[in-house]
């Protein structure tokens, strides 16, 4: 087993050499794996610290860990096997496999360049969120100032502030102003281009001699595209002289076409010459390339989008502050929202202000709301794992703006959270909205700074009571409606209550020498009674200190785990315990205890034995595709069974035509409360008989 979460994520995703590269943002790890396909999402779910796990398309696989995924980061590139930044190819695994696997779009069935994109996308803002953060917190406190009557309107036209408070002001203008650098450099490292010859070419479009040129003799006010634009001829060419400041579009086109162009001239150019001619011609031609074309095409294209917007919001600010709050639950797990960020800045930039962020914080409220609402659930229910999600979760969003912990650790796990969350937003969004129209706002509320909506940033928007007001309803009718209605089903609490039924017995274990009274189940309702009961049995059973017999819940031959063509399952990374390779066609229980879970797939089942054993049975590898053709489940979570009752019958035929193979590992989820786990006899084996010996723990 791992010594350490860092080593423990490495091993659930297939060690060192299934890891091409790995590199993180504000909340998660991105893991670009050589074969995604047997690393299992639940495995890395159960590793201490990880909030939530993300299958991507073309082999790549997110684990979420929240404020601390620096901290895992660093970890896991400290491991020794991890020296370079991953293993060696896997065997028999060459560049052309893993390049036609994303092709083909992985083995998740996503379309592969759509997460291409938005991870361009997400990766040329992760690594300057923090210095976002920080100017926005700078922005929010100079908007406080004037609320306070401290300083003048900051931004308002014409205003001349102190020169100690001109000095504040820098202090978030040097993040807006060369955000452009920041984003090409990023930009250009993502597509594999040098970044500093990126950050140059952006660079020549920010000098204030560039701009300067727009004062020449020769250069022109001329309406293109509706838009009073100045050019002069450069060599008898038309330049377009544009302010690129806080412009995010342009440099994404410039990197776009960079990294394509650098990997050509890595061709053309003899390699011992690279370090000389890749950079200039690459600067020779992406400079007039950038200045003339793409620069304009991207200001245009950020222009395009933002009156798109501008129009709906325009036409009725009522209907925008609702469709806001509603849409971005769905953008933000999808990373469409990295552009609409985007635009924010612009429409900055070009108005003054931005009337997105304001609607935009309705949704990021009720989702901490909601998260909220799962955090108090958690202490009721005593549930250290979901408290210890939800408070960092919490802290992240309410302080930080950042909704990515709550969503990944928490609501994307409990599909029930999203309907009760959607209904803040909607709140959220119809107080704005008609706040709007009984103020004539004629933009709703709007913000004249790009800041994360948090409770720190609450100051940056007009007008700030409204809101405040909004802001808070959205977290409130969210939180609310999950403490009234909750956010698990009944198979999720069952769950919960049969893992805390083991966790109970192996608190009521005695010292050596001493007999202790059994441990008080947990407190129930009528859906978790089944795991109430097992808690006691399990308590009774582990305060005795016995062997705990598992017993075959299949006929068929017994073979060590490292037969399993699972590397999950096969190096042990879930836990010790054998594998059944089955002559018949019905998984039996193994054991007298409680169902924690029943896949409705039927592939896999959570026992939790009297004796206080965690078992999972997983019947064949990767049978969850089939959607449960083939397999009629006679168990659901919760339910009491006995030795030999049974838990699923399966289609043989249907498994095998699939391709699917029918070997069904037999794992002790929680050995680390026992001692040894014996198997007590590989090869032939029938229903019922000793399968393992699981050892107390001296």
């Amino acid at each position: 087993m791992a010594s350490s979460p860092a080593a423990a994520i490495v091993e659930a995703v297939g060690g060192p050499g299934n890891i091409e590269s790995l590199t993180h943002c504000a909340t998660r790890l991105r893991f670009q794996l050589r074969d995604a396909g047997g690393v299992e999402k639940s495995a890395v779910e159960a590793i201490p610290g990880v909030l939530g796990a993300v299958p991507q398309a073309g082999d790549r696989f997110q684990v979420v860990i929240g404020g601390a995924v620096q901290s895992v980061y660093n970890d896991i590139m400290a491991l020794p096997a991890m020296d370079g930044g991953g293993g060696a190819p896997a065997t028999g695994t060459s560049d052309a496999d893993i390049k036609k696997a994303a092709r083909e779009g992985g083995v998740r069935g996503k379309v592969a360049w759509v997460d291409t994109l938005f991870e361009f996308l997400s990766d040329s803002f992760r690594p300057i969120l923090g210095a976002l953060l920080g100017a926005s917190l700078f922005i929010t406190f100079m908007a406080l100032m004037a609320t306070l009557g401290v300083i003048p309107a900051w931004n308002a036209p014409g205003v001349v502030l102190p020169p100690s408070w001109q000095f504040v002001n820098l202090m978030w203008q040097c993040v807006f102003v060369f955000l452009p650098l920041m984003v090409a450099y990023n930009a250009s490292q993502k597509v594999g281009a040098d970044p500093w010859v990126g950050f140059a070419v952006m660079a020549v479009v920010m000098l204030p001699g560039f701009t300067a040129l727009a004062q020449q003799d020769g250069a022109q006010n001329i309406v293109f595209l509706g838009s009073e634009v100045t050019t002069i001829p450069i060599f008898g060419v038309p330049l377009t002289i544009f302010n690129y400041s806080s412009q995010v579009f342009p440099p994404l086109l410039m990197a776009a076409v960079l990294g394509p162009l650098t990997k050509l001239l890595k061709r053309v150019i003899p390699e011992n010459i690279h370090l000389i001619f890749v950079p200039f011609l690459a600067m020779l031609i992406m400079i007039p390339l950038t200045a003339f074309l793409l620069g304009p095409i991207g200001v245009y294209v950020g222009a395009g989008l933002a009156n798109i917007l501008s129009a709906i919001n325009a036409f009725s600010p009522f209907i925008f502050a609702i469709i806001i709050p509603l849409v971005y639950p769905f953008m933000v797990p999808l990373g469409l929202h990295w552009p609409i960020n985007a635009i924010m800045l612009l429409n900055i930039q070009t108005l003054g202000y931005d009337f997105i962020q304001g609607p935009m914080g309705a949704w990021n409220f009720a989702c901490f709301g909601a998260t909220a609402g799962v955090l108090i659930i958690a202490w009721r229910q005593r549930d250290k794992a979901m408290k210890q999600t939800a408070t960092g979760a919490l802290a992240a969003g309410l302080l930080g703006g950042i909704s990515e912990p709550s969503l990944y650790g928490i609501h994307l796990r409990f599909k029930r959270i999203y309907p009760r969350m959607l209904v803040g937003c909607l709140v959220g969004g119809l107080i704005i909205g008609f706040g709007s129209m009984l103020l004539g706002l004629e933009h709703g509320v709007t913000t004249q700074a790009f800041v994360f909506t948090s409770l720190l940033t609450i100051p940056a928007f007009e007008p700030i009571g409204l809101y405040a007001v909004a802001v808070l309803a959205a977290f409130a009718t969210s939180m609310i409606l999950i403490l009234l209605t909750g956010y698990q089903t009944a198979e999720q609490k069952a769950e919960l209550f049969a893992r805390q039924a083991a966790e109970a017995g192996a608190e009521a274990a005695p010292a050596p020498g001493t007999v202790a009274a059994p441990a008080a189940a947990p407190v129930v309702d009528e859906a978790g009674a089944a795991g109430a009961a097992a808690a006691m049995a399990t308590a009774v059973a582990v305060a005795e200190r016995t062997v705990v017999d598992v017993y075959s819940p299949l006929a068929g031959t017994a073979v060590p785990l490292s037969d399993v063509p699972d590397p999950v399952f096969g190096t042990g990374v879930m836990g010790p315990g054998v594998a059944i390779q089955p002559s018949g066609d019905t998984v039996y229980s193994p054991g007298a205890g409680t169902i924690a879970a029943a896949q409705p797939t039927g592939h896999a089942f959570g026992i939790v034995l009297d004796g206080g054993v965690e078992l999972l049975i997983h019947v064949g590898i990767d049978t969850v595709n089939l959607n449960g053709d083939g397999f009629d489940v006679k168990v659901k979570a919760g339910d009491r069974v006995e030795t030999g009752t049974p838990l699923v019958t399966f289609d043989r035929g249907i498994i095998e035509a699939a391709g699917y193979p029918l070997i069904t590992p037999v794992i002790v989820l929680n050995a680390d409360q026992f001692g040894p786990v014996d198997p007590v006899s590989l090869g032939e084996v029938a229903v019922g008989a000793p399968l393992l010996a699981v050892q107390p723990k001296e």
